[in-house]
């Protein structure tokens, strides 16, 4: 993207185009519309759940779904809808807060390492391939026997392992992007290299930031959910999360099998509709790929 397709992807217009694009691909409508169902539904727990997650109905433990309990009850006879709905709150702020924390921390490496270059980009580079290197699974379990089991100690070792991936895209992005005419141009002009990189350069990468971002989403949403099912997630004394609630009932699958398909379902749908977003983004996001 040169200068000239900057200033129009900025632009009114330029917005507007990028909204076509989007809406081009009914796949991506689609799952944002669901995705936002499901925040809405998470944000509004307190009004629309039936129950109180925590209020135990001990004449009801381990009852099917029905026409009281929709999604049926668990072990101390809660409802399962109700711990679903209050559940997807922590699940998707852990997601969210995750993104935002990586792909800031990635997208201000991997621009500083893609234009400095020379030292600055072998000494960032090398720290991120050493990181990228490691053992994901032994690292975020080691992580969370120090940090502990509260929401935002899971939200920084997650943050921790993820901010790499981002890096690496920035930082390669920049490389190919600093040596175009405009940012000649830019130091042409005396510009210093904060402005450069923060009003020619950074414009041009939101779309690989938003996608690695919302890929990162459901990403963050599944490991939570798999350092919940090895016992190192948010405690459910804590609050209840999609992968808590999956991660504690994994021994009821031929028993009770609705105290995992249902928050499993909804931790399977909200990935799917973040990585469906994602690739909607970067298609409407290139202006290369404009057919309009």
């Amino acid at each position: 993207m040169d200068r000239t397709q900057q200033r129009q992807a900025e632009s009114p217009r330029g917005r507007r185009r990028a909204a076509r694009r989007y809406y081009r691909r009914p796949i991506a409508v689609f799952s944002l519309a669901a995705l936002t169902l499901i925040v809405v539904a998470a944000a509004s727990a307190d009004w629309i759940a039936p129950f109180n997650p925590s209020e135990q109905h001990l004449d009801r433990i381990l009852e099917p779904p029905g026409r009281v309990f929709l999604l049926g009850t668990d072990t101390l006879g809660r409802d399962n809808l109700s711990r679903i709905l209050h559940g997807g709150r922590v699940s998707l702020l852990v997601g969210g807060a995750v993104a935002v924390i990586s792909g800031v921390l990635g997208t201000l490496v991997g621009l500083v390492a893609g234009y400095y270059g020379g030292r600055v980009d072998s000494i960032l580079m090398r720290l991120t391939d050493t990181l990228l290197a490691l053992p994901a699974l032994m690292v975020v379990i080691m992580a969370a026997r120090i940090l502990g089991d509260g929401v935002w100690d899971v939200v920084l070792v997650l943050a921790g392992i993820t901010w790499m991936v981002p890096a690496r895209i920035v930082r390669g992005k920049v490389l190919a992007l600093k040596e175009r005419e405009f940012v000649e141009a830019a130091r042409a002009l005396g510009l210093t290299n904060r402005r450069i990189m923060y009003r020619h350069l950074l414009p041009n990468l939101v779309g690989e930031v938003m996608v690695a971002v919302s890929l990162t989403v459901a990403a963050a949403i599944l490991a939570e959910s798999t350092l919940s099912f090895l016992g190192l997630g948010v405690n459910p004394a804590h609050t209840a999360t999609w992968g808590n609630m999956l991660g504690g009932n994994e021994g009821f699958v031929t028993t009770a099998p609705w105290l995992v398909w249902a928050p499993g379902l909804a931790i399977v749908i909200t990935a799917l509709c973040v990585n469906f977003i994602g690739d909607g983004l970067r298609d409407a996001l290139d202006p290369t790929r404009d057919q309009i």
